[in-house]
């Protein structure tokens, strides 16, 4: 079974879906960078420390501090269960480092887990979330309707629309993505690591489809 997973897509593909039903059904470790880096400054190590002092002052982590962070979260033991990487790698330079750290603590990237899905229905996925500002809870102006319009089911809260969850904010964050990750997928289909999927089918039926794959 293969269970160190890269998990990608676009914006609004269902990453966020898919890996809360990899983790609970196959008992995965969840990572991401922000996960790193708040657990490595919390913990102080040096790459901790250092990472800190980019982000206080709002710049973005060098690669090499992202890439050592990186590192010293898959050694943990934990992972030796498998885990499931989310927002890492981002461009090719980091997909490069991985291989090469992932090989040398003896856990190597499995699988890469491509959610595809048209520009134009992430644009409507997107645009019509809505969250509560009380609680957090998701909901969706067509497919996830609360019972009163503007008013939370759960907790009675007000419901609101991110800024980024707008079309013309969602089409910059597709262009990043097109331009500086896209490109991991021809990395990763040449490493012979890429299976792509269709994010359209409904959850269930693609956790099953993904779920299929990873247990071959």
């Amino acid at each position: 079974m293969k269970r160190n997973i890269i998990l990608m897509g676009p914006p609004g593909a269902g990453k966020g879906t898919l890996a809360k039903m990899l983790m609970e059904g196959l008992d995965l470790v969840h990572i991401s960078t922000g996960d790193m880096f708040r657990e490595a400054i919390k913990e102080g190590t040096p790459l901790g420390t250092l990472a800190a002092s980019f982000i206080n002052k709002g710049d973005l982590v060098p690669d090499d501090v992202t890439i050592g962070i990186v590192k010293e979260r898959l050694a943990k033991p934990d992972c030796a269960k498998g885990f499931l990487l989310d927002g890492f790698p981002r461009t090719l330079p980091q997909a490069e480092a991985l291989k090469e750290l992932s090989s040398e603590i003896a856990r190597p990237i499995q699988a890469v887990v491509n959610l595809d899905c048209d520009e134009n229905e992430l644009i409507r996925r997107i645009s019509g979330r809505r969250v509560c500002k009380s609680c957090g809870a998701p909901f969706h102006v067509e497919t996830m309707k609360p019972k009163k319009e503007g008013v939370c089911d759960l907790c009675g809260g007000e419901l609101y629309q991110r800024k980024d969850d707008n079309e013309e904010a969602l089409k910059v964050r597709l262009t990043h993505y097109n331009e500086d990750t896209k490109p991991l997928l021809d990395y990763y289909a040449h490493e012979g690591l890429l299976v792509n999927f269709n994010s359209l089918v409904g959850k269930e039926k693609l956790f099953d489809e993904v779920l299929s794959y990873l247990n071959k």
